[in-house]
């Protein structure tokens, strides 16, 4: 069963009868993916009860800290004025680690302003902001993330490089496994709770892989609406990190976690429907490809180099981009092609979709899918015609994307197109809050710096 969608209060009230529940975690995902929010008795709780939270916590560099500047004070009040929750009743779910028969809730939370209006800056909002932009044309996204990411070894120290962990032979993984079912097995206890624990919250997980990387592994998700999809993968990484802890290790979802090893990435499955009749607008009637396909990969090669900031939030995110390490360097696009960062799968006119390749596992699941749509949203608008297809190895072509924050960042900057479709306001506040970022990096000394630099310059 799915995430609800169309569960209403009294729905909801019945959900937390049925299931004896007498906790509410009342979440709200912040600018990093982070879930922000409130613990409350079930006594306390009701859907429009209006729960506070500080603007703050949406606009918060992922080390908590906030702009200091008149730009980011001109959106985010120097009062710190309070948001208004509200619960979605179509999102709750079990904490499926909490035992019975006490059991604890979960439901994501919208944000509002006091006068009513949607907070447009939190991620969820741009999300839906970019739904109904698709909607008013009488369309439909359709995506499937898939969901790559490390079991590693539990390590304290910052400063110590990160190692596989020990699965259920007691030894660690030396080599890469790609799709090995047995490196998976090495690790049933884990994936048998969290296959579990996903059925009880209604995830709807598609299949389980071992990917390239020693200790990467990769989920899928059944394609569905976008902010259903954003919900599920908001909800998987927080339950895939407590089930890793139960097993004594960690998950992470950092897109470079290990320096010898390929990088995590969310590749997004996308496809347009129309409303009223289902069709898939990337197929005309005879099941060729439409001009509505073309102008959205155009879109997509336009708009992802200045987007990237939002789809590799990080200064390790541009570590995962290199050539020959199973990620893509480019814009290019082909059929059936690993190697192009815009890849068009085999399949039939009715399932006809584009797979963005470049989206790190480390973004945050709601500002991704807006991301992407958008640009593929603009292609269409603007009818930008893509390039030749790739046909051979892509990762021999030049470099096409950003390769550092900083110069993503300038990107974004100056692409006004997006900020339009996005909004002003959270693009704004996105950009200052990585900037910032961006410079508290700057000021760590690294390792390599010391051992190369010390005594030899």
């Amino acid at each position: 069963m799915a995430l609800r969608s169309d569960f209403t209060q009294a729905d909801l009230e019945r959900f937390f009868e049925e299931n004896l529940v007498d906790e509410v975690e009342c979440l709200v995902p912040d600018l990093t993916g982070v879930a922000r929010g409130k613990i409350l008795p079930r006594a306390k709780f009701t859907q429009d009860r209006g729960m506070r939270l500080a603007e703050s916590v949406l606009a918060m560099t992922v080390t908590g800290e906030a702009p200091d500047s008149e730009e980011y004070d001109a959106i985010i009040s120097p009062s710190d004025f309070d948001m208004e929750l509200l619960a979605d009743p179509t999102t709750v779910c079990l904490v499926p680690w909490v035992p019975a028969p006490n059991r604890t809730a979960q439901i994501i939370h919208d944000c509002y302003f006091a006068d009513g209006r949607l907070v447009d800056f939190a991620p969820r909002s741009v999300l839906r902001r970019v739904r109904e932009l698709y909607a008013q044309d009488g369309l439909q996204p359709v995506v499937a993330p898939e969901l790559e990411f490390y079991l590693i070894a539990q390590n304290t120290d910052p400063d110590f490089p990160l190692a596989p962990p020990v699965g259920r032979s007691g030894r660690s993984e030396t080599s890469r496994q790609h799709y090995s079912i047995d490196a998976v097995n090495e690790f049933d206890p884990l994936f048998e709770d969290i296959y579990k624990w996903c059925e009880v919250m209604g995830l709807e997980l598609d299949t389980l892989i071992h990917e390239i990387g020693a200790g990467q592994m990769e989920v899928n998700f059944l394609h569905d609406d976008p902010l259903d999809l954003a919900d599920r993968v908001f909800y998987f990484k927080r339950t895939l990190r407590e089930a890793a802890l139960r097993h004594k290790m960690y998950a992470t979802f950092m897109a470079k976690p290990m320096a010898n090893e390929p990088g995590s990435a969310m590749h997004i499955h996308q496809s347009i429907v129309e409303r009223s009749s289902g069709r898939n607008i990337f197929s005309n009637i005879d099941g060729s490809p439409s001009d509505a396909f073309r102008h959205y990969i155009g879109g997509l090669q336009k708009y992802l180099p200045p987007a990237m900031a939002f789809l590799a939030p990080y200064v390790n995110s541009y570590r995962r981009l290199v050539r020959h390490a199973a990620a893509p360097i480019n814009i290019r696009w082909g059929r059936d092609n690993r190697t192009v960062g815009i890849r068009v799968p085999r399949s039939s006119p009715e399932t006809r979709r584009v797979e963005n390749r470049v989206i790190g596992a480390d973004a945050n699941p709601y500002v991704a899918t807006a991301v992407t749509l958008a640009c593929g949203y603009l292609g269409m608008k603007e009818k930008r015609e893509p390039s030749v297809e790739a046909t051979g190895n892509a990762y021999e072509t030049p470099y096409e994307l950003p390769r550092t924050m900083s110069e993503a960042l300038d990107m974004l900057a100056n692409t006004p197109a997006l900020a339009q479709v996005l909004g002003e306001r959270f693009t704004t506040i996105y950009r200052l809050v990585k900037e910032l970022e961006y410079e508290e990096f700057m000021q760590v000394i690294s390792s390599w710096e010391r051992e190369h630099l010390l005594l030899h310059v």
